[in-house]
């Protein structure tokens, strides 16, 4: 237990040594002189002068040091006792919980706290594998440092023979370091773009899974449930095949009506009443970008305000077209 002096009660600290010794030389010292130190009567190494209890005197380290260490074996032994009853009452239940010890020495869920932390684990997860990495990897300012980061890792996955398939917002489709990296790549690997993705998905291998636990990727989990790898995998399957080749051949996105897809993709998101930072968030792109594309927009359909704006994009039909693509 920590006193009110930062420290264990049983513990000696520098301010108590040096009040202590001052007390050895001189013989006694003040109760004021001694409050900087309180442990001093904790150890019972001061102790009142009975004929003046404005004063305390120090017991004779000869004396003291024999007593403290007595207290300290007693403590052991009472901590032996004490793991002795645990271990006794622990022993019978040891036998109930051994039919489940294999889904006890794997969790299937895992808090991973810190970048660190959580890159270590997903280098030893791909390290294991050998057949596959399902990646979803939304935009968020810093892609060109985790992308170099993961180059050594993902061409190492690729050389045992695996395939990488990544689903990246189609705001990244002319990144000049994402298609570097992928011209570096040698193996077989793909990627495709959609408007929006989810948060950041990795599946390894369909046994092993890490998404991110808070909005700045400090905490990840990792999982390992079967079934909630499997419906992680349905829905990167899903979206996969709903997404835009971007590599190794890149199909290009049709623009209809003057309309271009990244536009349709705005109208769609001004009609659900968002504002500027919220769909350049969902679109994986900064605000000023966004804005461009809303006054394009706005142009094309030759709307002069943002109620006009959303009528004339309800009225154009383009939100149609995008559905009848899909």
């Amino acid at each position: 237990m920590t006193g009110g002096h930062g420290h264990r009660a049983d513990e000696l600290c520098e301010a108590g040594l040096e009040v202590y010794t001052r007390a050895l030389d001189e013989g006694r010292i003040t109760q004021q002189e001694a409050d900087p130190a309180p442990c001093l009567i904790d150890l019972g190494l001061l102790q009142p002068d009975i004929e003046d209890m404005r004063w305390l005197r120090p017991v004779a380290p000869a004396v003291a040091l024999p007593r403290l260490l007595r207290a300290t074996a007693e403590d052991i032994a009472r901590q032996r006792q004490h793991d002795a009853r645990l271990a006794e009452a622990f022993e019978p239940l040891m036998r109930i919980g051994s039919h489940h010890s294999a889904t006890a020495e794997t969790p299937t869920i895992s808090v991973l706290s810190g970048l660190q932390r959580i890159n270590i684990a997903i280098a030893q997860s791909m390290a294991d594998a050998n057949e596959e990495l399902l990646a979803i990897q939304p935009y968020n300012g810093r892609h060109a440092a985790a992308l170099a980061e993961s180059m050594a890792r993902d061409q190492a996955l690729l050389d045992r023979g695996a395939r990488i398939r990544t689903l990246y917002q189609h705001t990244l489709r002319h990144s000049p370091t994402v298609v570097a990296r992928y011209e570096q790549l040698k193996g077989d690997v793909e990627a495709r773009t959609l408007d929006e993705v989810t948060e950041r998905l990795l599946i390894v291998d369909r046994t092993v899974a890490f998404i991110p636990a808070n909005k700045d990727r400090t905490l990840a989990l990792e999982v390992r449930n079967p079934a909630l790898i499997a419906f992680f995998a349905i829905t990167f399957d899903r979206l996969w095949r709903l997404a835009t080749p971007m590599y190794p051949e890149a199909a290009q996105q049709p623009t209809l009506n003057g309309i271009t897809p990244r536009q349709r993709a705005i109208a769609g998101l001004l009609i659900e009443g968002l504002t500027d930072a919220a769909i350049a968030d969902r679109l994986g792109m900064n605000i000023r970008t966004a804005r461009v594309h809303i006054a394009k927009l706005a142009a094309t359909l030759g709307s002069e305000s943002r109620a006009q704006l959303g009528y004339l994009i309800a009225e154009s039909g383009i939100l149609k077209q995008q559905e009848t693509e899909t």
